[in-house]
């Protein structure tokens, strides 16, 4: 109502601006043919004038041949005052038809006193406005350290347990936690205390917020959720101001439920050095601290916190009494992202040849992101058609695009390169399918998606929980194998294989210093990796061992790149004619699907080109 009344007010100041600006203009453009008193004496002498209206000073005119001519009298006198004291006499006088014209209220106002008005009812406006936002401004200021939190509306958008896929132990411990709400005199009569917060640990993608959004859909009780950088801001003091405001609103609301998502944001380890303790984040996780577990403990409002960096929390904010339960969010597993997939499926009409369960085998290690990302990609691509319906063809292109990036068919190599990468690949392939723990091959393509030239696609058969020494040796033999088929074929080597490299250095330095799977270093893990608490960045190794020990360990990661190249060496010279027919193959087709790729192996074992 204000604003519409603002509005008006400014519309109306327009209006008379250019109301009195167009009455001023008419004025200032209209040609006026004007005569001075002494001539319309003359006139009236002569008997030229027929009609005489007055309007104020000034006079209209209206001659014997119909023209018009104007004139203006004095000011203070009137216009038949002015004519006898010309000599004009009252014959003359009586023979013109002289009229009086009176100004009506509105143009009265508008010619004689909205010129005097106006520039008043201008600087009145000007501080009124002025004023209003010094106080707006000052509301502001006295906000500044209020809550951002958002009450959330269940009834806008209800999310529950049932459209939260997978993660069965971590839907139960939320579960009892609304039951705990809704009805908690069956616990309190066991002697169970409501527990004081729930931690969710995840990596980003796997379902966080969704629980906590369906916890909202489930409980009946007030549901506030915030982001924790929402709590720092450049002044200190004004995250802890928020904190308490939350917490307070919250209570007024109890029982209720406040989620905090990204809580790392202001919960990292204090005393890192930086800031000293007057640092904005120390006085907020301060304040957090004391409104979970300080001096007033009969609260009913439970904190749920979403996190994917737990290691980098302050001790005090993961204790019992504070965050009560640890909630670990897996990856899901085979059965879990099949649910998954049905769950974003809604809604998108299938084919009949989908089979989700068989998107489920060829997608280890996605999040339910990723999983809901697949099915949006493989809609558009099917719209992208002119499909009415979705294929397993669209879907299977989705996972390879959300795992590498779009497909790149314009970027055109030449006979040489096209050959290069196709027997780099097939030489992935050759030495995967020829090692028994290395992953079975599911696709192998030259086209190039996102950086890389060409890809083989290996998947394991089952989830793997566990990685055995021997999982890796091959694993790390697999990918020399596009190297070492480059320097058998080629007698050189490209830039290609640099990222393969740089993947096989990393793994074998892993088995070395964090596995313990050497035998000459021993089951041992060496170096401790340094963390900048604030920027939860890790910034380099710190060794704990001597410079002997370091040389061992380099010896050693160089002993099973060593190994695994010279089994990739071995594996591309005894099966060249193997190599050459997937390389052929690929060259030709640009893409060789696993079912071809096994009869292509099978064949060429019935032919004694592969053991």
């Amino acid at each position: 109502m204000r604003d519409v009344l603002k509005n008006i007010l400014f519309a109306l100041v327009i209006f008379m601006v250019l109301v009195s600006l167009f009455s001023g203009a008419n004025t200032f453009f209209d040609k006026e043919n004007v005569i001075s008193l002494s001539d319309l004496a003359l006139k009236a002498k002569s008997g030229e004038i027929k009609t005489a209206l007055i309007s104020g000073d000034k006079i209209e005119l209206t001659l014997s041949d119909e023209s018009k001519v104007f004139a203006y009298k004095e000011a203070s006198g009137s216009l038949l005052e002015s004519l006898k004291n010309l000599g004009v006499n009252d014959n003359d006088i009586k023979k013109i038809n002289i009229q009086v014209k009176t100004e009506g209220g509105l143009a009265y106002f508008l010619i004689n006193i909205l010129p005097i008005v106006l520039p008043f009812l201008l600087i009145i406006l000007f501080f009124y406005f002025m004023f209003r936002q010094a106080k707006g401004g000052q509301m502001q200021a006295f906000n500044f350290g209020a809550s951002k939190a958002k009450l959330f509306d269940a009834n806008k958008e209800k999310i529950t347990f049932k459209n939260v896929a997978g993660a069965e132990e971590a839907k139960e411990e939320l579960k009892e936690v609304v039951e705990f709400l809704k009805s908690p005199g069956k616990f309190l009569s066991m002697g169970a205390k409501i527990p004081r917060g729930v931690i969710l640990i995840g990596s980003p993608g796997t379902g966080k917020t969704l629980l906590a959004r369906a916890v909202a859909g489930e409980a009946n009780v007030p549901f506030f959720h915030i982001s924790g950088s929402e709590f720092v801001e450049m002044f200190v003091g004004v995250g802890a101001s928020r904190v308490r405001d939350l917490f307070n609103n919250a209570k007024k609301h109890s029982p209720s439920i406040v989620f905090i998502d990204e809580i790392d944001a202001v919960g990292r380890h204090r005393g890192a050095g930086m800031g000293g303790g007057h640092d904005e984040r120390e006085q907020t996780l301060n304040q957090i601290l004391v409104e979970m577990d300080g001096f007033e403990r009969d609260t009913n409002v439970i904190v749920i916190a979403a996190t994917n960096r737990p290691d980098i929390l302050d001790p005090a904010l993961l204790r019992p009494g504070r965050f009560d339960r640890r909630v670990i969010i897996d990856e899901p597993d085979i059965k879990n992202r099949e649910e998954i997939l049905k769950i974003h499926s809604e809604g998108k009409p299938l084919s009949a040849d989908v089979v989700l369960r068989k998107i489920a085998e060829r997608t280890p290690g996605f999040s339910g992101a990723d999983l809901a990302n697949l099915m949006n990609e493989g809609a558009i691509a099917a719209a992208r058609k002119n499909q009415k319906e979705i294929t397993q063809t669209e879907l299977t292109e989705s996972i390879e695009k959300v795992m590498m990036g779009p497909a790149r068919r314009s970027k055109v190599y030449s006979a040489k390169e096209k050959e290069i990468v196709a027997f780099h690949e097939a030489g992935h392939a050759l030495v995967a399918a020829s090692l028994s723990n290395a992953d079975a091959v599911h696709k192998i393509s030259i086209v190039s998606r996102g950086r890389a030239g060409g890809y083989t696609l290996k998947l394991p058969t089952e989830e793997i929980n566990f990685y055995s020494k021997n999982k890796f040796i091959d694993e790390l033999a697999t990918l020399l194998g596009g190297y070492a088929a480059e320097k058998t074929v080629f007698g050189d080597v490209t830039t290609g294989p640099h990222s393969d490299l740089k993947t096989a250095s990393d793994l074998a330095r892993r088995i070395v210093t964090e596995y313990g799977m050497s035998e000459k270093m021993g089951p041992m893990t060496f170096g401790e990796r340094e963390k900048l608490v604030f920027l939860g960045k890790e910034m380099g190794e710190n060794r704990n061992y001597s410079e002997s020990v370091a040389t061992k360990i380099d010896e050693e990661v160089s002993s099973f790149i060593d190994k695994a190249y010279k089994t990739a060496m071995k594996i591309v010279k005894e099966k060249r004619n193997a190599l050459n027919k997937i390389a052929s193959v690929l060259i030709e087709k640009e893409t060789i699907e696993q079912t071809e790729f096994e009869e292509l192996m099978k064949s060429m074992r019935a032919s004694g080109s592969v053991a």
